[in-house]
């Protein structure tokens, strides 16, 4: 029998971090009465129900790549790298019209990123904490150097303008971060799951639409999310004391401030601060999270070194959250 040949194994840095993040909305904004002429709803209906206050809307012509586009470039300049020290870029998203090609691939050309590993990844609206996962997991392993990670969605193209319910949530836009590896740990581990049995909760109507069974979703997220966090905080050895900001994917206010309510009940402190970024974005999906963050390190709420626990649920029903330390 002769000696089979053994595989060399790639090893990277122990530990990554976030380098740097951008973000990117159209110009379109909507309020709550621009609807209100549009459907039967108000103002006050919609600020009560889901906490929003307006959204962004892209026009006809504005793709998801194109918000991706900007959101990527963005977080390169936060960065302070330029598109040839990326070797990786993953774009989570749930709304390109085509699968094939995918969203990645076209990004990283129009960024400048030249012969990139680029993929797609579809956890709904846990894509950002999925992918910020896998992107630290890939730099650990010695697989790639430096990624992009963005969150993307054109949202509007795939909701009924009429449906009441979900035409006052969804909206579009993009966030993005760059990781890269660390001397210190800067990026918990994911911690991650599904609920399959539940799947039929968020779907896409007549294959064109997506619909939610709004309250089995509500009360999903208010007793099922909050656990998640406190997971991911154990898995990074941390507490919830520890926890300077809050980003759970802005889906709808009163989710947000349940989830904040369980944590400050675990041991968070009360000046923990808890991204709202919902009121003035709206629901983005897989850009949700990145949205938040550099809105909120722009604001002055999120400063550097500040420990942020992110946590993103939806369709699937998917869930992933991490601790990471804001760059």
């Amino acid at each position: 029998m002769t000696d089979r040949p053994s595989l060399r194994q790639t090893t990277g840095p122990s530990s990554t971090r976030i380098l740097g993040t951008g973000s990117h909305q159209p110009a379109k904004i909507v309020t709550n009465d621009d609807l209100s002429q549009l459907m039967d709803t108000n103002d006050q209906w919609i600020r009560d129900r889901v906490g929003i206050i307006e959204r962004r809307f892209g026009e006809k012509n504005e793709l998801l790549v194109d918000f991706a586009v900007a959101a990527g470039t963005a977080a390169l300049a936060d960065a302070g790298l330029d598109p040839s020290e990326v070797d990786t870029v993953i774009l989570p998203n749930c709304t390109m019209p085509t699968q094939i090609p995918n969203a990645a691939a076209q990004v990283a050309t129009r960024i400048g990123i030249q012969s990139a590993g680029a993929f797609d990844l579809n956890a709904a609206c846990a894509g950002f904490c999925y992918g910020l996962g896998v992107a630290s997991d890939l730099i650990k392993s010695g697989s790639a150097k430096k990624v992009l990670v963005i969150g993307a969605e054109k949202l509007t193209d795939s909701v009924d303008p009429l449906d009441r319910a979900n035409a006052i949530i969804f909206a579009d836009g993009a966030g993005a971060a760059v990781v890269g590896g660390a001397d210190e740990p800067g990026i918990g581990p994911v911690v991650w799951g599904s609920a399959g049995d539940l799947v039929d909760l968020i779907y896409m109507r007549d294959d064109k639409y997506i619909y939610q069974e709004g309250q089995s979703v509500f009360r999903w997220a208010t007793t099922q999310i909050a656990p998640i966090a406190l997971r991911a905080l154990e898995a990074a050895g941390l507490k919830a004391s520890d926890v300077d900001v809050l980003i759970p994917h802005q889906a709808n206010l009163r989710i947000v401030e349940s989830i904040a309510k369980k944590l400050r009940a675990a041991g968070a402190r009360e000046d923990m601060v808890v991204a709202d970024d919902i009121k003035y974005s709206g629901n983005t999906s897989s850009a949700s999270i990145p949205l938040a963050l550099d809105h909120m390190r722009k604001a002055g709420t999120a400063k550097s070194g500040d420990v942020v626990l992110a946590v993103g649920f939806g369709a699937g029903l998917s869930y992933a959250g991490q601790a990471f330390l804001c760059p």
